[in-house]
């Protein structure tokens, strides 16, 4: 019998060790407390004792027409704006609310996050708002899970639901075919970063934090995650940013990139207990409209996966443009396009 040397026997403590710290992410520090990050935007509790983080935009909310609740992306807040223009809230007398999803900017991390919570912090926000029993939510990129998650768990409470490039899960039950050939055409690194958040979400914070393996360039944001159109509006968004001093990037991860990056990416793409393929038209008589706004230059979110969810729900209006990247939106006033049809139902002409 080999009788492991006391040099083995420490290397396999001392990796073991590494290992169990390495994939056990710290608690979240509270937001306003002892050493904790100091909150600076308002926020509403909820029945579960946490809090949500808000900013409000458009018209005054007590006379508003239309109220739209927007659901930010991945490793951003509140302070992001929809490229949504003050004239045509004006105009038709919209009330724009943002939020800091969970673990994100000023709202409380939730231990429990997931699908069904994420719907309901969104029910319970619009009800501590005081925004009426039915209200329009529109989700963009990594938002768009959060859009899903209401269109299932709540459809009751929505007026319309707009889905812009909304990220996609590729082991959402579709064929092979189109899962193989949308997953095989992301950069390896998004392969692998993608499929331990899928196989093995329990990895995965110490997969983020490692320096010896190149993971996602989407999640890093590396420039060859974007078309070249994609980077110059990145870089001028960026600009003005800057300009401006308006948006902290730094505040979407101040209580850990665990509590709010590494939660999203396990919650999209992990195993989910419905099938977006199968969600039922919550507007069967046509008060509402469902859309999806896709770009088939995206490198971030997979065309082939977007047009397969469209053709299984025929009752969503699936708009594809030729040429954008996953920044499309943000140029040539686009966003009052989405808004004009998820509100007042007119479909967008030249894209």
């Amino acid at each position: 019998m080999v009788v492991p040397s006391k040099l083995v026997l420490v290397t396999a403590a001392a990796l073991l060790g590494w290992a169990y710290k390495a994939t056990r992410p710290p608690p979240p520090p509270i937001l306003g407390g002892p050493g904790g990050p100091p909150v600076t935007s308002p926020r509403v509790q909820l029945k579960d004792g946490r809090h949500l983080a808000y900013r409000e935009a458009g018209v005054a909310r007590e006379i508003a027409k239309y109220k739209i609740i927007f659901f930010h992306g991945f490793a951003s807040t509140k302070e992001s704006d929809f490229p949504v223009s003050q004239e045509l809230a004006e105009e038709l007398g919209i009330y724009l609310l943002y939020f800091d999803r969970a673990g994100y900017g000023d709202s409380d991390a939730n231990p429990n996050r997931g699908l069904k919570s994420d719907a309901m912090d969104v029910e319970e926000l619009a009800d501590k708002l005081l925004l009426g029993a039915k209200f329009y939510v529109v989700g963009t990129s990594m938002g768009g899970y959060v859009a899903w998650s209401c269109l299932n768990y709540i459809p009751h409470r929505l007026a319309g639901a707009a889905l812009v490039v909304p990220a996609v899960n590729y082991w959402w039950p579709m064929p092979a075919s189109v899962s193989a050939s949308a997953y095989s055409n992301l950069d390896v690194g998004d392969r692998r970063t993608f499929w331990i958040a899928h196989h093995m979400p329990w990895l995965f914070y110490a997969w983020f934090n490692q320096k010896w393996f190149r993971i996602s360039p989407i999640v890093e944001g590396k420039p060859e995650a974007f078309t070249e159109k994609d980077w110059e509006i990145l870089t001028e968004i960026q600009r003005k940013e800057q300009e401006t001093g308006q948006v902290d990037r730094g505040k979407a991860t101040q209580q850990g990139a665990y509590h709010s990056l590494c939660r999203d990416a396990t919650i999209l793409f992990g195993a989910w207990e419905f099938d977006p393929t199968a969600i039922e038209n919550p507007f069967p008589d046509g008060e509402g409209v469902v859309s999806i706004w896709q770009g088939r230059e995206d490198r971030i979110v997979r065309v082939e996966a977007q047009r397969y969810v469209a053709e299984k729900l025929p009752w969503v209006r699936y708009h594809e443009h030729p040429e954008g990247g996953h920044l499309f939106l943000c140029a040539d006033g686009l966003g009052d396009k989405v808004v004009r049809e998820l509100l007042l139902g007119e479909k967008p002409q030249g894209l």
